[in-house]
């Protein structure tokens, strides 16, 4: 005749509650006892929850996060790396540093095609001023040559020639205008040619694009790098999640942003609030042939769970990714949570 499991676990209780059932050595520690007693009841706890309500699934999983990395977007040598693995960043934080006295160097180039092409326009301008005093001059006397030449006092050759000095006047003008705009432009290029140069010279200093944990540093000082080499990993810790996965029957019936809870092994006491954030479209692992209904079973579809960013906040420093668990949905939007799944969080 078997037992009934808590007779069997209370058995388990007083043998090793017994002095004598202690391997040798083991009985001087007064802690054995007791550190045997937690021992089972995390493990009674563990049994109790396989029996779970009806509407509630559970899976095994681990804590994750986004990785971020933050990469070189020019190839060059890293001047410094100002952070070290485990260390917390805000967005903005200067991660490391390229060395850019290359592209200062070319930055001043171009400002000094700026200055350049600024002082062609001004030229091209007095230029123009020239042309049309000499267009305004030769436009008097060709009126002149006109008004005499219908006088007889003026003969057709130098009514011509002013003429032709006329069409002189108008092409001068019209160069000096042409190499007015022309430095005009050479400018707006020079001033594009600056703000790049700019960009590069402040995307060689890195920054963190959001707040994070350094989770690597892949790269150090005096390494030159490639263009879009990483040079340090950063873990979210806004979004952090557990990934679980569920069979086609649990996980069809999952709601997007319904409830979730989350047990962690390293804090089995503990009970961790969550949301469904993500159900797979497609099974992660499909078996060869799902004609029949026990081979559609099989069909796993891969959950995420997230926890609220504003707890995870709260206890930053203890949040870790690579913890392993066992997260807990609904099926049934309405199901109630046990009392062993009852949020409990530390103090």
């Amino acid at each position: 005749m078997s037992l009934p499991r808590p007779c069997c676990l209370a058995l388990l209780v007083v043998f090793l509650a017994t002095p004598g059932w202690l391997p040798p050595g083991e009985a001087v520690f007064g802690a054995g006892v007791a550190q045997a007693q937690g021992t089972l009841e995390t493990l009674f706890n563990r049994l109790r929850r396989n029996s779970l309500p009806e509407g509630i699934a559970r899976a095994n999983g681990r804590i994750e996060a986004e990785q971020v990395d933050v990469s070189a977007k020019y190839a060059g040598r890293l001047a410094e790396v100002l952070v070290e693995e485990g260390d917390m960043v805000d967005a903005g934080t200067v991660i490391a540093r390229m060395d850019d006295s290359e592209y200062r160097a070319q930055l001043r180039g171009a400002e000094a095609q700026v200055l350049r092409a600024v002082k062609a326009k001004a030229e091209a301008e007095a230029l123009i001023a020239q042309r049309e005093s000499d267009r305004l001059l030769a436009k008097a006397e060709l009126d002149r040559a006109e008004e005499l030449f219908t006088k007889g006092h003026f003969s057709q050759e130098r009514l011509d020639q002013r003429r032709s000095q006329m069409k002189a006047a108008d092409a001068a003008l019209n160069a000096a205008q042409a190499s007015r705009d022309q430095a005009a432009a050479a400018i707006e290029a020079a001033k594009a040619d600056v703000a790049r140069l700019e960009t590069v010279v402040a995307d060689m200093v890195l920054k963190a694009p959001r707040r994070g944990r350094v989770q690597y540093k892949l790269a150090r000082g005096g390494e030159v790098v490639a263009a879009g080499a990483r040079i340090v990993t950063l873990l979210d810790l806004a979004d952090v999640y557990m990934t679980i996965f569920l069979p086609a029957r649990d996980a069809g019936r999952v709601v997007l942003g319904d409830e979730a809870r989350i047990i962690l092994d390293p804090i089995p006491h503990y009970v961790v609030p969550a949301r469904v954030s993500f159900v797979a479209a497609d099974a992660q692992f499909t078996p060869k042939a799902v004609e029949t209904a026990d081979e559609r079973e099989k069909l796993m579809f891969r959950v995420k769970i997230r926890i609220d960013p504003n707890l995870l906040r709260q206890y930053e420093p203890q949040v870790k990714t690579g913890v392993r668990g066992i997260g807990f949905v609904r099926t049934v939007k309405d199901a109630g949570w046990p009392t062993d799944l009852a949020i409990r969080l530390p103090d």
